[in-house]
């Protein structure tokens, strides 16, 4: 019940952010989205503050105003109580507070008295927060919020509404509790800042049921809690809905993440959710740049090579600007397979998921594991780089199996989707799933949706893991088997042929074949009837 009560309060929240930034001309404006997630950030760094200096200092806790308490601390007082803290709390200084600026709204010039102050936490804590670009510079943790308003006039009423909000309540009760209130609140909170805009690289929402498969499969059950000191990358990372079901399932602090996306606002949310899910310590390899054409997490001049790999990269884009220098002998081993060609007729369809599988393959440790939605069509495609890519995989004994999802799991996209896992340590038997008849399909807005239940999700996910064969839904081969059907990955051309036998007698058999012999007089009596009729028309036809 508290969780449901948190919960419901952190949506009202968000929904009077949404509501303010439409009375000042900020709704569905592109930058709503900053406003909405950094105020909210801002909210929530307070409150873990005051939760753990109430832990360092007990009396603090029963104060009826810790912030007088706090702001009443000598400076070297107040630097050993921030020096007690954990490295992922943010280092606030009175005049910090929320209350500070809730007692100082009403000075002139508040706005840029709000702005200052969440410019200076960002510069107070880069070393925790900031998110560097490929090219070195770092991203900070707050922008000057009051001057998304474009009328300066409106600027401080702006602010002042927003810090009236923010006292309502406190999260400090749920620190405690698990993260699958974060998970659900970081959803809320992203909602409508998160759809496919139709831009280069443009953000991808990664279903529940397909990142809960994903983590499931890659660290199952049993392994779960004896993985330590592991790293996990997302070349695509977008919002990070994959990296947190990996970290979840693994151990928030038996991992490291880390990522690297062309999106700026990908990498903000990305952020967001670390800093929601106890992952600050990985903020640091959070990147954004191209990582096709500048890929930056390297072991000295090499590439970094990792533990887990999950992504659901774009599928198509338009990357013929770059295209050429992808293809040349610098990249040649990570592009083993090869570059994808520039399409004559449609620029904007050039298969990028070929380039990020690779490159997903190529950045795996010796015993690394990982899983990648790909379109389904990779699995069984004759020739072309597809199936160069199968066959490095079966070649080379690196495959765990394939899952082939519902249509319409993606909303936003009517392609059917599969999930391939790659094991470099499996050298046995490999699982092919058919899940595409489970579901039920559902209409969200415009476009229809597969949901899987949470039922159908752990029968994925047990006869995967179990490696168990079900008739017409599972199948487990051997590397061999798969090279003799030309590398093709579909489960169904594994299926047994069902014949059905019927015993009849002699009498039975003959009464069949006499069934058949009347149709087939029956079809050739239509047939010639339709050829005279036929017939009659074309004569009538040239008569005239």
């Amino acid at each position: 019940m508290v969780n449901q009560h948190f919960e419901q309060r952190t949506r009202e929240l968000i929904d009077s952010l949404k509501a303010i930034c439409a009375a000042y001309g900020l709704g569905n404006d592109g930058n709503e989205f900053k406003v909405i997630t950094q105020v909210f950030l801002y909210k929530f760094l307070n409150d873990k503050f005051a939760f753990e200096i109430k832990k360092v200092r007990p009396e603090l806790a029963s104060a009826d105003n810790w912030e007088s308490l706090v702001s009443a601390m000598s400076a070297d007082d107040l630097e050993m109580l921030q020096m007690q803290l954990g490295p992922d709390t943010a280092r606030l200084k009175p005049e910090h507070f929320i209350a500070h600026l809730f007692g100082r709204q009403n000075a002139p010039e508040f706005a840029k008295l709000f702005d200052d102050t969440l410019r200076d936490i960002a510069i107070t804590n880069n070393d925790i927060f900031a998110v560097k670009t490929d090219g070195g510079s770092k991203i900070t943790l707050f922008d000057r919020v009051s001057e998304f308003i474009t009328d300066p006039s409106k600027r401080d009423q702006f602010c002042k509404a927003i810090i009236n909000k923010l006292g309502d309540f406190s999260f400090e009760r749920i620190f405690n509790e698990k993260y699958d209130f974060y998970a659900a609140l970081f959803e809320y909170l992203i909602k409508d800042y998160n759809k496919d805009s139709g831009g280069k690289y443009a953000e991808y929402y990664t279903p529940h049921a397909v990142a809960k498969i994903m983590a499931a499969i890659l660290v199952p059950e049993q392994q779960r809690g004896k993985i330590n000191n592991v790293s996990c990358y997302d070349p695509s990372a977008g919002s990070g809905t994959l990296l947190m079901n990996i970290a979840h399932a693994i151990g928030e602090q038996r991992c490291s993440i880390y990522s690297q996306d062309i999106s700026q606002k990908s990498s903000s949310l990305l952020r967001l959710n670390l800093i929601l899910n106890n992952l600050v310590h990985s903020i640091p390899n959070i990147i954004q740049g191209n990582t096709m054409l500048h890929p930056y997490h390297k072991d000295g001049s090499a590439l970094k090579k990792f533990d887990f790999i999950v992504s659901n990269p774009p599928f198509k884009m338009d990357f013929s600007d770059f295209r050429n220098e992808l293809d040349t002998k610098e990249h040649h081993d990570r592009f083993f397979a090869g570059v994808p060609n520039i399409p004559k007729q449609a620029v904007e369809k050039m298969a990028i998921y070929q380039l990020f599988l690779q490159h997903i393959i190529h950045s795996l440790k010796p015993n690394g594991k990982a899983a990648v939605v790909v379109p389904t069509g990779f699995i069984t495609a004759q020739s072309g780089i597809d199936k160069g890519i199968r066959q490095f995989l079966v070649d080379n004994k690196m495959l765990a199996g394939v899952v082939s999802m519902p249509s319409n799991i993606f909303a936003t996209t009517g392609t059917n989707v599969s999930i391939l896992f790659i094991d470099a340590s499996n050298k046995s038997d490999v699982v092919l799933l058919d899940a595409s008849n489970l579901g039920t399909k559902v209409k969200e807005g415009k476009n229809q949706k597969t949901l899987l239940s949470v039922d159908e999700e752990d029968r994925i996910i047990a006869s995967f893991n179990s490696k168990a064969a079900v008739e017409d839904f599972s199948v487990v081969v051997s590397y061999d088997q798969i090279t003799e059907k030309n590398y093709n990955l579909s489960a169904g051309q594994y299926f047994d042929i069902k014949i059905e036998y019927s015993h009849l007698s002699p009498m039975q058999f003959a009464e069949k074949l006499q069934d058949f012999d009347n149709q087939l007089d029956e079809l050739f009596k239509e047939s010639s009837f339709l050829e005279q009729q036929i017939k009659l028309q074309l004569s009538g036809l040239r008569y005239e």
